[in-house]
């Protein structure tokens, strides 16, 4: 059978790269049909030594007692750390000089003990916000990741709608999260970056992916770039199911765009490599996926439920076939959603030298000039439904590709993130709506599985990612995100402590795991950092 090939790539104006991915060469038409068979600042930080807060004294004490075993820092560390950064932003030298060697001292007590731990990496994802600008808050924000004994973070740099790129270097389609006059060359990105390694932290790029934000979506000639299905619907219009942002608010603005359309991969990539400029400790890359449908709408049983139907896509899926009558057979398929006896006989009439009709991914049948339309309807039909959903995926496919490629030219690892039921088939033939057939994805990228389940326990998170390590290829690294916060049970999550030492029991093998989000365990702390204005 012949393997659906990589498309778009050609016609973005990336032909200088070449696409090496072990992983790609792997999940082309036949595996994938297999498959389917903040001076301010200071004021803030005076009043934390003063009231204690979730982060500094109250916060601290919880975590001395509960989660010493994950390599936080006491509440002596913590408060002393504090008390110097304060005198620093203040003007006072010998404070300043104190700050830093703390810093460095707690940098190597992370490092050592993240060794000695089964944990070795522990991360947390990150929100960024305009009054992050602010002198001191980026330093305050990472002490306090550090304090947790975490020593990776995820830090968003695309997302609802948003880049974290400075204004003066923004090229891309989407505004900047700091567009406040006088703050135009602020590179939060970068100067996370710094302060996260002064610190012993890892500090990676997380972005959206195929989930472009509303902003996008308000662009002259926005409408034909987005994804939609077969009853003219895109993303804002469709039966969608709301979903949890990092700031743990139910969110129903996603903006899903066709993987398939050049000017939307370019774009990605173009955003790609303004990230990778900024070398990252790693890229991740998340909604690798089409939207998720409430209800009926969460299946995707007929070709009118994929998102095939926008221009490129739907066009991309026509080039598919290999001979004109598979070629006209596929568009009434995609017109009405099925094919009758009368059609296949009407296509032998228009086109009697084809034989059969044939696409990407079908073999010629030795037996097909033997039957009747009737009786090769069934697997036509059949045949040409796999066709689209394997085209659908293999869109994801190729945009990921088109992502990842910026980092792995420069050695920056990559990662996907994902849902684990993403890949799941559902009655005959059906398909869980966001189609995130993860098991097909690069297995030389890092795998951070969302494992958000919620009966009250940790054994169905557990499952969870088991599910996950039973269909990942040998090698690969499984990164596990968890959802909740320390000491407390949350949205009928057990605590964080729980949920991975469950993990740890069942599955040893493990040992990296991330947290949603910084804001889970702060929201306070976050609202306020949200709320607050730059002058």
């Amino acid at each position: 059978m012949t393997v659906l090939r990589e498309t778009g790539l050609q016609q973005t104006g990336l032909q200088q790269v070449r696409l090496r991915q072990t992983g790609l060469r792997q999940t082309g038409l036949l595996q994938i049909l297999a498959g389917l068979r903040w001076r301010g600042v200071a004021k803030l930080l005076v009043a934390v030594l003063l009231t204690g807060s979730q982060w500094g004294l109250a916060g601290s004490r919880v975590a001395e007692a509960q989660i010493q075993p994950y390599c936080n820092f006491s509440a002596e560390d913590i408060t002393q750390k504090q008390t110097f950064l304060v005198g620093a932003l203040q003007g006072d030298r010998n404070a300043g000089n104190r700050y830093r060697n703390l810093i460095e001292q707690h940098g190597d007590r992370l490092r050592r003990c993240r060794r000695e731990s089964w944990l070795k990496n522990q991360a947390v994802w990150l929100r960024l916000y305009p009054c992050d600008a602010r002198p001191g808050a980026i330093e305050y924000l990472m002490d306090q990741i550090v304090n947790r004994g975490y020593n990776q973070v995820y830090v968003e740099v695309f997302g609802g709608g948003q880049v974290l790129l400075p204004r003066a270097e923004n090229n891309t389609p989407w505004p900047s999260v700091v567009r406040t006059p006088g703050f135009e060359n602020r590179d939060l990105l970068a100067e996370a970056i710094a302060k996260g390694r002064e610190r012993g932290l890892q500090v990676y790029a997380w972005m959206f992916s195929m989930n472009f934000g509303h902003t996008y979506a308000q662009r002259p000639g926005a409408e034909q770039i987005l994804a939609r299905n077969g009853r003219g619907q895109n993303s804002m219009t469709f039966n969608g199911a709301t979903g949890i942002n990092s700031l743990g608010e139910v969110v129903s603005e996603e903006v899903f765009i066709d993987p398939y359309n050049p000017q939307a991969k370019l774009e990605f990539y173009n955003l790609a490599q303004a990230i990778a400029r900024r070398r990252p400790d790693g890229m991740l890359f998340d909604y690798i996926r089409y939207p998720k449908g409430n209800g009926n709408a969460s299946v995707a049983g007929r070709v009118q439920d994929l998102w095939v139907y926008s221009p490129a896509s739907q066009q991309a899926l026509l080039q598919r076939a290999l001979n004109p009558s598979g070629q006209d057979l596929i568009r009434r398929f995609l017109q009405r959603g099925y094919v009758t006896a009368q059609d296949i006989q009407d296509i032998a009439t228009a086109y009697p030298l084809d034989g059969q009709p044939l696409w990407q991914g079908r073999s010629p049948d030795p037996l097909y000039a033997s039957l009747t339309p009737d009786q090769a309807r069934p697997s036509l039909q059949t045949e040409l439904w796999q066709l689209s959903v394997a085209h659908a995926f293999q869109g994801v496919l190729d945009f990921l590709t088109a992502g990842t490629t910026p980092a792995q030219q420069v050695g920056i690892p990559a990662g996907v993130v994902f849902f684990p039921e993403g890949n799941q088939t559902v009655g005959a033939g059906g398909y869980d709506s966001r189609l995130q057939f993860w098991e097909r994805f690069p297995s030389n990228l890092e795998w951070h599985p969302m494992s958000y389940a919620t009966c009250g326990r940790a054994d169905c998170i557990v499952r969870q990612v088991q599910r996950v390590l039973a269909g990942a290829p040998a090698g690969t690294r499984v990164m596990p995100v968890l959802a909740g916060t320390w000491g407390r049970s949350v949205s009928n999550r057990p605590p964080l402590e729980t949920q991975m030492q469950s993990i740890r029991q069942s599955a040893p093998q493990i040992n990296a795991i991330s947290h949603f989000a910084l804001s889970w365990q702060d929201p306070e702390g976050d609202r306020t950092r949200k709320s607050c204005r730059l002058p």
